[in-house]
């Protein structure tokens, strides 16, 4: 077959370039001065009119050579290389057991009731009074709580333990719910996940977005008994939700039939098949 010495392309041109530079000048003078505008907007219409001249009625084209080069596919290798693994290689597995929704509602009402406890000795302790964690906690709803004493916060308010029960049941619940999911990634320590990574992750979260949402509000909380509040929860929650009995999840069909699947299972093969 015979190759062509040259074909035709379409032609370059800079004109797009143009039109950039000049919508560019266009904005940028919006907030410096007039002039700059003035002479973009020129660039512009410059710029769109050449191009559009390149393009209409009839693009326009030019020729480019036509290199010929010969390409041989060869190798050395005289013979296919396996990869030696050990262990055995395989595909990864899905989790074949999971938590239900039940032990994450378990876990979240046991870790609200820990939460609630540590945060109450927080407020006996400070002497700011029991009841001062609870009205911080909504302090945010109420903003002439923002401007009292915190003796006056660690008052009992009835409006305040109205807002604040739900809010903390609900939190928890959402809480326990994520570690139910999240355990069975990490089932041999639930504890270090729950109790620790989580806490501190997102304790770090909340207090950067204290610090610009509200920061009268980040003054007012002990950061080291918000983090120690986080973790008794974490911990409760963790031993709670792994403690429950798993329930498999939905399989393929060739899996429920027992048909082998790779990866899955890995671990029934006899010991003549590997």
């Amino acid at each position: 077959m015979n190759m062509p010495e040259k074909i035709e392309v379409p032609a370059s041109t800079a004109w797009p370039v143009v039109l950039a530079f000049g919508m560019t000048l266009v904005f940028a003078g919006l907030v410096t001065a007039a002039p700059i505008t003035i002479l973009g907007a020129i660039l512009a219409i410059a710029g769109a009119t050449g191009w559009f001249r390149d393009v209409l009625p009839t693009e326009k084209h030019e020729w480019a050579p036509v290199v010929h080069e010969h390409i041989a596919i060869e190798t050395s290798r005289v013979s296919v290389e396996r990869i030696t693994v050990v262990p055995e290689l395989s595909r990864a597995a899905l989790p074949i057991e999971i938590y239900p929704i039940s032990a994450g509602v378990k876990g979240g009402l046991a870790g609200a009731v820990a939460m609630a406890l540590l945060a109450g000795v927080y407020g006996l302790l400070s002497g700011n009074g029991i009841w001062y964690p609870m009205n911080l906690l909504v302090a945010g709803f109420f903003p002439d709580m923002a401007t009292q004493t915190a003796i006056q916060i660690g008052a009992f308010s009835a409006r305040a333990f109205i807002v604040a029960v739900p809010i903390h049941l609900m939190i928890s619940l959402l809480v326990g719910l994520l570690y139910g999911a999240m355990l069975p990634m990490a089932s041999r320590r639930p504890v270090l996940l729950g109790g620790f990574a989580a806490p501190l992750l997102w304790s770090f979260l909340i207090h950067g977005g204290l610090a610009v949402i509200n920061p009268v509000m980040n003054q007012r909380i002990d950061w080291l008994w918000f983090v120690l509040s986080q973790m008794g929860f974490g911990i409760v929650a963790g031993l709670i939700v792994a403690r429950q009995e798993r329930i498999s999840t939905p399989q393929p069909f060739r899996v429920r039939m027992g048909i082998e699947t790779p990866g899955l299972m890995e671990r029934d093969r006899p010991e003549m098949d590997r």
